[in-house]
């Protein structure tokens, strides 16, 4: 079983990036721009945008809707790189961690009791 905070930054964090690149580019962005604003590189962008990365588990409405918001502020300017990472918490602390190891068929018996990190505290 690979630990809670694992699974975020191979599945969760991904799917956020994946969905923000996306919103952007349909915002008008172009893709070496939305690279720059993400600090990630070009390809990185191409492979989120074509679900090469990312597509492991799907987003709730909600924390779509979030990221939604979130492309719309990055792209009028009312946001800034400045605000990736705590807007990428933000919205991390939104993805459901039932609904995530659900997704990847994790059996949440298989976490620790004592875990109190990103999933393992409300995933029971």
């Amino acid at each position: 079983m690979k630990p809670p905070c694992e699974i975020v930054v191979w599945y969760v964090i991904p799917a956020i990036r994946s969905e923000l690149a996306k919103e952007l580019l349909n915002l008008g962005m172009k893709q070496k721009d939305v690279s720059e604003l993400m600090d990630i590189t070009q390809p990185a962008v191409s492979q989120y945008i074509t679900d090469k990365r990312g597509s492991g588990i799907k987003l709730e409405d909600d924390v779509r809707a979030m990221i939604k918001a979130f492309a719309f502020e990055l792209s009028t300017g009312e946001s800034t790189k400045a605000d990736l990472i705590p807007r990428t918490c933000a919205i991390c602390r939104n993805v459901s961690p039932a609904d995530v190891l659900n997704q990847l068929d994790v059996d949440k018996s298989d976490l620790n009791e004592d875990c109190q990190s990103c999933m393992g505290s409300e995933a029971k």
